[in-house]
């Protein structure tokens, strides 16, 4: 017996409806945990309009929320540096779009920048820390085969270098030492530097 289309099409206005509920609860979280990192569950659920019971349906712990959260956030910054065209893009320039986007990234997920937060992700907990050099290191390499970086230094030392240098940044930034464009200019500044490009010497 073949099912009416009514019948086959409830299963999937069952998953969109989920997938919506998922999504508003995942930015609900981005921006309430970003803004007081021990926030509840209750206070996520208002944001998202929706019920604690909703909620609960879909992360079944806070700390489960806070994984789908790191989850969503590093596939989301993965796809910018998908798009920023890094092995393309002249290495200095490559450099400053991969800084971009780390603004980016760090403007819309604050909550990844404080360690110490209740339930914040450690480093060994996040894939990014894994991805995110290695790509650019790969970066670094390819400005030094072509000559716009010194070869001088290891490039992994480098990327691990240039990444430290955007979180302190990203830490004077919410401090209130700097303002944002501030922060963003003497990072990339620094970093050109520190990789040796040719242009700043």
């Amino acid at each position: 017996m073949i099912d009416p289309p009514e019948a086959a099409a409830a299963p999937r206005r069952r998953r969109s409806d989920a997938r919506r509920s998922i999504d508003a609860i995942l930015d609900a979280a981005r921006v309430v945990l970003g803004e007081r990192p021990d926030a509840s569950m209750e206070e996520v659920a208002a944001t998202a309009g929706v019920t604690r019971q909703t909620v609960y349906a879909h992360f079944a712990s806070r700390d489960a929320l806070v994984v789908a959260l790191v989850e969503a956030a590093a596939a989301e910054y993965l796809a910018a540096l998908d798009a920023a065209g890094l092995d393309s893009a002249p290495p200095a320039d490559a450099l400053a779009r991969f800084l971009d986007a780390g603004w980016q990234f760090l403007r819309r997920h604050p909550l990844l920048l404080n360690p110490t937060a209740p339930g914040a992700p450690q480093p060994n907990r996040n894939a990014l820390s894994e991805v995110v050099p290695r790509r650019l290191e790969r970066l670094i390499q390819r400005g030094r085969h072509t000559g716009d970086f010194d070869a001088a230094l290891p490039a992994g030392w480098l990327a691990d270098a240039v990444i430290a240098l955007q979180h302190t940044a990203a830490a004077q930034l919410a401090a209130g030492r700097v303002t944002t464009d501030e922060a963003a200019t003497l990072c990339l500044e620094s970093a050109l530097r520190l990789c040796g490009d040719g242009t700043r010497r």
